[in-house]
């Protein structure tokens, strides 16, 4: 049962470009998901906020009368996320799916395609929703001739519990998590990371005098430092949360390598791969010989292997890893990718997860759930017209 949200008439434009990408639309409206269409105008602090200054580059940028930054949705998430959360709907359980242009930079190709998707807000019972989504993201690419993708899947929950286990200072832990998402190679980070201030020694007299100090004074007085010298706002960032990296990188000099053992076992857990049963199984071996607990996150890990089979997926051609990242720290559990077996597209075609963490920073007074994927409707769009 979904709650009723803001919707519009898909535009008749893109019915007629792609009447493939409509008929999955009505697919996912039969499944039970409401059709979202929200404004192709968005203000861009929650993007770069969510997905990083890094997008900046790729976005297209415009300002309002009254000064306000804004963009051309360079995807629909986000949007979906926000318009919920204006609704009466929001907090409570609903689904929506959607269809729509999304503007990107992207070199020599169109900037604005077509994405569709669903999002899922709100529902508890997490394992069953999160095999929901790659049962019906399969779905997508079978609309298209392609009933058996490759499935690439990994879940971020399973990082954040060893890392929650290890005993590690609280700067590290939020580092180590950042970078699981973000780095190109967590390996290279593992031997690597530094305080980031390294390459400013001037800073370096300030980082030593904060390191150790009470946390929330240090956090007053960077705040109050940043205010006076007139700074809002850095890359998207608050100035609440410039102090907050400011302090971690005062904490991170305090202790600028990670322990040689703490190491090991994380690239011991980063190496597991195969199918979900298998990787289970080495997962739990890890946990019981390193002595620490990932009990809460491997049931929760295995209860989803058992709706996905349950589904109707083959679970044993999934290829899981633990080092497996969708490239955006808003992600919190269960991630995936879908992908053409036959490489004549070497990109995925469909990508999701779970990001029960992004309503909360979106506005929310309270967490909800969340979990959803996008379709690359041009990919697959090509490939269903490949011979």
């Amino acid at each position: 049962m979904t709650a009723s949200m803001r919707t519009e008439p898909f535009p008749a434009s893109s019915r007629a470009a792609d009447e493939r990408a409509s008929a999955l639309l009505a697919h996912f409206e039969a499944a039970g998901y409401s059709r979202a269409s929200p404004a192709i105008l968005q203000p861009s602090e929650p993007f770069l906020d969510l997905s990083g200054e890094e997008i900046r580059r790729r976005m297209y940028l415009t300002t309002d009368a009254a000064g306000r930054e804004l963009c051309l949705r360079p995807d629909l998430t986000i949007p979906v996320a926000r318009d919920y959360l204006a609704s009466p709907a929001a907090g409570a359980p609903a689904s929506f799916c959607y269809l729509g242009p999304v503007f990107r930079y992207r070199g020599e190709a169109s900037p604005e395609f077509l994405q569709a998707g669903i999002e899922s807000f709100g529902r508890r019972d997490i394992a069953a929703a999160d095999a929901e989504m790659l049962a019906l993201a399969i779905e997508a690419t079978a609309h298209y001739g392609l009933p058996e993708p490759e499935v690439r899947m990994g879940d971020v929950g399973l990082f954040a519990a060893l890392i929650a286990a290890i005993d590690l200072p609280s700067a590290w832990k939020r580092r180590l998590i950042k970078d699981f998402n973000r780095a190109e190679s967590l390996e290279h980070d593992l031997d690597q990371l530094v305080i980031e201030a390294a390459a400013h020694p001037e800073y370096q007299g300030v980082l030593a005098a904060l390191a150790g100090a009470d946390r929330k004074g240090a956090h007053a007085l960077v705040t109050d430092l940043l205010s006076i010298a007139g700074i809002t706002t850095v890359g998207g960032r608050s100035v609440a949360e410039i102090a907050e990296r400011f302090l971690d990188q005062a904490a991170l000099g305090a202790s600028p390598r990670l322990p040689h053992e703490t190491r090991s076992l994380i690239r011991r857990f980063l190496a597991i791969s195969g199918e979900p049963d298998e990787a289970a199984a080495a997962l739990r071996a890890l946990a019981s010989d390193a002595g620490i607990d990932l009990e809460a996150a491997l049931d929760l890990f295995e209860s989803r292997t058992g709706f996905l089979a349950a589904r109707g997926i083959d679970v044993s051609r999934i290829r899981f890893s633990t080092g497996y990242g969708r490239g955006l720290d808003y992600y919190t559990g269960f991630v995936f990718d879908l992908h053409d077996p036959a490489g004549r597209c070497d990109r995925e075609l469909v990508a999701g997860g779970r990001y029960d963490d992004m309503l909360t920073r979106l506005g929310s007074p309270t967490p909800i759930p969340a979990v959803g994927f996008a379709v690359w409707i041009e990919r697959l769009a090509t490939l269903g017209d490949a011979p």
